[in-house]
């Protein structure tokens, strides 16, 4: 990893350019302009438009189909969903998160370092992107990135990369405390709202401290994370209809161009778990799945036809109330306060039971979603047929609503394999999807880029069945 301090996103000229395509090739030239000469509120849509390719772009759609929420059925996807891929598959989100987020952010801490809101919200994008490096990779390079006197980082720790986030997440927490905020079109995300920064922080904490297992811990983030759908983070498309190129949904462009046919979700686990006319699906007396079903489904044949969650103008979810009230409930319930639990995950079923996560296309979709009671669980109860322990069935429950919640997110994946060896009891019974191999994924390759020019690196790729240090 070579250091790079001029890399710049002049992002008021990239209105109409699509998302995973406005990152390529702008440092062609960087001596044309230099950082001094741009303010730095400029730096900042940049940031959040790598981000957001890191967050749902490429290896979001690899962890979707090895966690049985996609399937690839021809060419380079059909390959990656039998397990074979290469580190070149990795470039693309490695570069995002190390030259498109990282050297971004840190110059406009380093330009605006009194503008509480401006430094708040970029160690909160900072820790989203270098978070989520370590949860696919394992040990990354975080402690010694961009220092001029260090052309070759050293991978740290997965845990204590994790561990340098959440500090960086409770520092932008005091950050933004300090600022009401203010109208900011550069920030794509919120627009200049610091309560919702805050509360994404907090739900982001709360998300490494769970991936640790350290539970009391991402509980008590939680309390203070996302408190209703409207805070969601989001990549919001804010393109033209009338223009094939500009910002759109990154599933929608990529079944619209080059890769119509090769990937959907028409007969994955995901979607089978969820369909009403599957004998095993997940409804029941209380629970309709009609609505998602049909808003979840892809037309893998093309962009255009689709109209539900990759619809051209649908917002993808980054970081969400659904994944934080299900941190609610899931560490109410391993701290055994069953009550507590369940009240979490009724509170989430009360808002899907709106069904205002469906977009207006499939608004009149039958969707039920009734609060479960504690004889739900009992010994024998509709959701807990085996007899298993009320609580552990109430987990399984809340691990299976994360699992169809988190769909078009990393967190399906990030549970699989948190959940693998210490809860396969409660775990969601994803399968392989191949008969040449034992076991699944547990993290994605590094990137040959980086394997290849940083000499304090693994040399080698370790592969794709290396447990990580939080999971082992």
């Amino acid at each position: 990893m070579k250091t790079i301090f001029q890399f710049l996103f002049l992002t008021v000229l990239l209105v109409f350019t699509s998302c995973e395509d406005l990152v390529d090739g702008i440092n062609d030239n960087p001596n044309d302009i230099t950082v001094e000469d741009v303010d730095a509120e400029l730096f900042l849509t940049g940031a959040q438009l790598a981000n957001t390719v890191a967050q749902a772009g490429h290896l979001n759609r690899i962890a979707g189909m090895w966690s049985g929420q996609l399937i690839g059925y021809q060419s380079l996807y059909s390959n990656i969903y039998g397990y074979s891929i290469s580190t070149a598959e990795s470039v693309s989100t490695w570069s995002r998160i190390y030259i498109g987020v990282v050297p971004n952010v840190r110059h406009i801490r380093e330009t605006a370092p009194n503008d509480a809101l401006l430094v708040g919200i970029s160690k909160v994008i900072e820790a989203h992107a270098i978070g989520t490096a370590a949860s696919l990779f394992g040990d990354v390079p975080y402690s010694e990135i961009n220092n001029p006197d260090i052309p070759d980082p050293k991978f740290d720790s997965q845990r204590s990369v994790f561990q340098a986030v959440i500090a960086l997440l409770e520092s932008a927490i005091a950050d933004l405390s300090n600022t009401s905020g203010r109208p900011l079109s550069t920030d794509i995300y919120y627009g200049g709202n610091a309560t919702k920064w805050k509360e994404a922080a907090y739900t982001l904490m709360a998300r490494y401290h769970l991936q640790m297992k350290d539970y009391a811990k991402a509980y008590d983030a939680a309390l203070n994370g996302i408190s209703s759908a409207d805070g969601n983070l989001q990549h919001i498309p804010r393109g033209d209809a009338a223009n094939a190129e500009g910002d759109k949904n990154l599933f929608w462009m990529i079944l619209e161009g080059s890769r119509a046919g090769d990937i959907g979700n028409a007969g994955s686990f995901l979607m089978d778990l969820i369909d009403p006319a599957n004998s095993n699906s997940r409804n029941n007396a209380k629970t309709d799945e009609t609505g998602r079903h049909a808003y979840y489904a892809i037309d893998e044949s093309s962009g255009s036809p689709n109209k539900g969650i990759i619809e051209q103008f649908e917002p993808q979810n980054l970081v969400s109330y659904q994944e934080n009230q299900l941190i609610l409930a899931e560490c109410a319930a391993r701290a055994n306060d069953f009550n507590t639990a369940l009240g979490h995950l009724n509170d989430l079923r009360a808002w899907l039971n709106t069904g205002a996560f469906l977009n207006a296309n499939f608004a009149g979709q039958p969707v039920k979603y009734e609060a479960y009671e504690a004889a739900d669980f009992n010994n024998g109860g509709m959701e807990n047929p085996d007899g298993i322990d009320p609580t552990r069935a109430l987990l399984r429950e809340i691990i299976e609503e994360r699992y169809v919640s988190g769909f078009g997110t990393y967190m399906p994946f990030n549970d699989a394999r948190r959940l693998r060896k210490s809860d396969g009891d409660i775990a969601v019974p994803i399968p392989l999807n191949t008969n040449t191999v034992s076991q699944h994924p547990e993290r994605m390759p590094y990137s040959d880029d980086e394997l290849n020019s940083n000499s304090n690196g693994p040399g080698d790729d370790p592969g794709i069945y290396a447990v990580t240090e939080v999971n082992k």
